[in-house]
């Protein structure tokens, strides 16, 4: 591993899924006293996701730390007491409308409507929902969006379905809605959130919040929606089972994959290099 680059970290970004969790979703246990000790020393873990609120304070009740929070992609960010330091929701018009639009040329797609801290969606007994239930360990709530969400909008859809309509639906909500970042997340999965959002600037307000230098940041990612933040950040790490689109962007690959504990095996190696 090439440690000449790197500056003293006073900050730590990670991806969840693919990154820092195993295969199956969940905290890998020898990681928690490495994370633990960190913010022991007063560095900010912070998580980055596209999750919801709640998908990564679970997260941080299991490892026992406590942080801010950049949610949805970065469309949504909270400080360390959950406070709001920035929010890109897509106005509930454009919501209404694009559900409308997906309902029609998608009926066999699940969509799920994220907002704040609400889940929303058509059919929580779609086999689909009760996966990602089970993966986030959250229960979503059988609602219309009318009523779910209020006049702030949302911040996601969370479209899930066969590889060939996940593409076609990707690449037919981008044309019809340029202002929207549509991103597949995984071959089954994709996101819909505002254009206005990303992780890069996710990471920038919670440094500045801190009145942290980006230079002292490390950030951890594995996927296509990590790599404005792996480029934004002068010390990124792609992970060992990341695709090489992914790996070409960061500055270093760890020497470990996510399910080897890659995240807490590389922090320990720069503690070690910095004591």
């Amino acid at each position: 591993m090439d440690l000449a680059h790197t500056h003293d970290i006073r900050i730590v970004f990670t991806d969840v899924d693919g990154t820092l969790l195993d295969a199956e979703h969940r905290v890998i246990p020898e990681a928690c006293p490495t994370v633990q000790a960190l913010v022991g020393r007063g560095v900010p873990f912070v998580l980055v996701s596209a999750r919801m609120p709640e998908g990564l304070t679970t997260i941080q009740r299991a490892m026992g730390f406590s942080g801010p929070l950049i949610c949805y992609g970065g469309a949504y960010v909270l400080d360390e007491e959950g406070n709001e330091l920035l929010s890109h929701p897509i106005d509930l018009e454009t919501a209404y409308e694009i559900k409308e639009f997906l309902d029609k040329k998608f009926p066999h797609l699940c969509c799920s409507e994220y907002g704040f801290h609400t889940w929303a969606c058509d059919d929580d007994s779609d086999p689909r929902i009760q996966n990602e239930e089970r993966i986030t360990t959250l229960k979503a709530q059988r609602a219309d969006m009318r009523t779910a969400f209020d006049e702030r909008g949302i911040h996601k859809f969370l479209l899930m379905g066969d590889p060939d309509d996940i593409e076609c639906a990707e690449r037919d909500i981008a044309q019809a809605y340029p202002q929207l970042t549509v991103a597949r997340s995984s071959a089954t999965l994709c996101e819909v959130t505002s254009g206005a959002a990303s992780k890069a600037e996710g990471v920038e307000v919670v440094c500045d919040h801190f009145g942290i230098s980006i230079d002292n940041a490390v950030a951890f990612g594995d996927g296509r929606n990590d790599i404005d933040m792996l480029v934004a950040v002068p010390n990124s790490y792609a992970m060992a089972n990341a695709p090489e689109e992914v790996i070409m962007h960061a500055t270093h690959v760890t020497d470990y994959s996510n399910t080897e504990n890659g995240v807490a095996l590389t922090l320990m190696e720069l503690m070690m290099n910095h004591q």
